[in-house]
């Protein structure tokens, strides 16, 4: 849960279990955290599982052990959508699968996880059990071959672009009359212009820019996934419905590359 501007609790926006530990797995490799912290700022206390494309299943604690052979910039978070698959590393099962739930993580060049959409029930458990497993598996896809170097983004440049979508939104929102955000949500996009925002903590060895983007981005995407719960917001009709979702957009598309290039970028 993140703080919302006007006091509010909001929920963690889509990818953060993967950019949680994206960014801490990175720590981890440059010797800045150590493995146990990985697995308790990545699961919160909760079991995570890892399922392998031959159907064994292992701890994510016991998957994790490939990673202690990847360098730390080998270790990135994706964080793709329709029609921007932008980090993604190239055709196959992992870019297919991080592209349905919108997130994964890289684990150098052979490996890469996806989470599962929903909780599953856990080993063992029918599929219409009452007792719903509450962990997390992770989903385990080789990646190609010779993998599609991604498309670098700065943070200075994910900045900026972070910067102009929220300036073009919020003038894009207040020129529209009706089709625009509840008037909560609209106060509180309007009080994260310039401000560090209130996302999750990224581990110590990233740097101040990176950790106030990654903050401002991840709040900014909160208050998104939290408006498109009212997919109406206070529009009256699809055309005014459309009209917003069209200068959300931006804004959306900014932050979620923001996300990835504060998690992606070197330690310093």
């Amino acid at each position: 849960m993140l703080p919302h501007p006007s006091g509010q609790r909001i929920p963690a926006p889509p990818g953060q279990r993967s950019a949680t530990l994206a960014a801490w797995a990175r720590a981890w490799r440059a010797g800045l955290v150590s493995f146990d912290e990985v697995l308790d700022e990545t699961t919160g206390g909760e079991e995570h599982l890892v399922l392998h494309p031959d159907g064994t299943e292992e701890s994510l604690a016991s998957a994790l052990v490939v990673a202690s052979r990847v360098a730390p910039d080998g270790i990135r978070v994706v964080l793709p959508t329709a029609g921007d698959p932008r980090g993604l590393p190239g055709p196959g099962p992992f870019s297919a699968a991080a592209l349905v739930v919108g997130e994964g993580v890289v684990l150098g060049d052979g490996l890469g996880l996806v989470p599962e959409p929903e909780a599953a029930p856990g080993p063992g458990v029918p599929l219409d059990a009452d007792d719903r497993w509450a962990g997390t598996r992770w989903l385990a896809h080789p990646l190609p071959a010779s993998p599609v170097p991604p498309e670098p983004l700065t943070v200075a440049e994910a900045d900026h672009d972070l910067t102009l979508a929220m300036t073009e939104t919020i003038g894009a929102l207040r020129r529209l009359d009706v089709a625009r955000l509840p008037p909560e949500l609209a106060k509180g996009l309007a009080s994260l212009r310039g401000d560090d925002g209130g996302g999750p903590e990224l581990p110590v060895g990233y740097g101040p820019r990176a950790r106030r983007l990654s903050a401002r981005a991840t709040t900014i995407a909160a208050v998104l996934a939290l408006a498109s719960i009212d997919a109406s917001g206070a529009a009256v009709n699809a055309y005014e419905t459309g009209a917003r979702d069209a200068a959300l957009r931006p804004l959306a598309t900014a932050a979620r590359r923001a996300r990835a290039a504060a998690i992606n970028s070197p330690l310093e």
